[in-house]
């Protein structure tokens, strides 16, 4: 079924965006800027500052991810571990990233969007550690955690702080990002990039390249 599905992709290099899951083709609208590519914007530039300040980390903006026979995805934004750390993707032969990275971020008009529904189980049956799915029309932060073989919501903090429970440091300021202010949704993960919690995991990181 994926091998007829990426036959007919290849075929159509005008499709920019198609997404096998479960079987179903799924493609993608027109993108607007508001509602999707300046906020895609803003969380690519937080995940690059925390990827610059956390080295070996690997990630991927709208990248094909082969997951098995009836679902390839093109997460908006994804990040992994490298698989000495024990990541669970890789690059494959053909370039494509293999397997479930540990990380992924979805923006989504509402919560009626597939990202929420058909997306959210095929990424925790593949243990996808961290999702995170932005409803653009609710402004809401759906963030959900992989624990004991299920997805619960991680909470924020009484200071409005999202803080990763797999990634230490990587702290998100909501009212920054529904403001559009990257300068603070920055100055909110510099605090966390300065945390004990993200040196010692930065260090474990670098030590398994070695």
């Amino acid at each position: 079924m994926r091998a007829e599905f990426e036959r007919r992709y290849l075929n159509h290099p005008e499709i920019k965006k198609a997404e096998l899951l479960e079987g179903v083709v799924y493609m993608s609208s027109p993108v607007r800027i508001q509602e999707h590519s300046e906020p895609h914007f803003d969380l690519i530039v937080w995940l690059g500052a925390y990827k610059a300040a956390t080295k070996g980390l690997r990630s991927g903006d709208n990248g094909t991810v082969k997951l098995d026979n009836k679902n390839e995805v093109q997460p908006d934004i994804f990040m992994y571990l490298p698989k000495a750390a024990g990541g669970q993707a890789e690059v494959g032969e053909d370039g494509y990233l293999q397997g479930a990275p540990e990380f992924i971020v979805e923006i989504a008009a509402s919560s009626a969007s597939y990202d929420m529904h058909v997306k959210k189980r095929v990424y925790a049956r593949h243990r996808v550690r961290e999702y995170l799915v932005v409803q653009m029309y609710e402004q809401k932060l759906d963030w959900f955690v992989w624990r004991e073989g299920k997805y619960e919501r991680l909470l924020s903090g009484e200071d409005g702080i999202w803080r990763s429970e797999l990634f230490p440091g990587l702290w998100l300021n909501a009212a920054a990002f529904w403001n559009n202010d990257l300068a603070t949704m920055l100055q909110t993960l510099q605090q966390g990039l300065t945390t004990p919690e993200h040196t010692t995991f930065a260090s474990h990181l670098l030590a398994s390249e070695n």
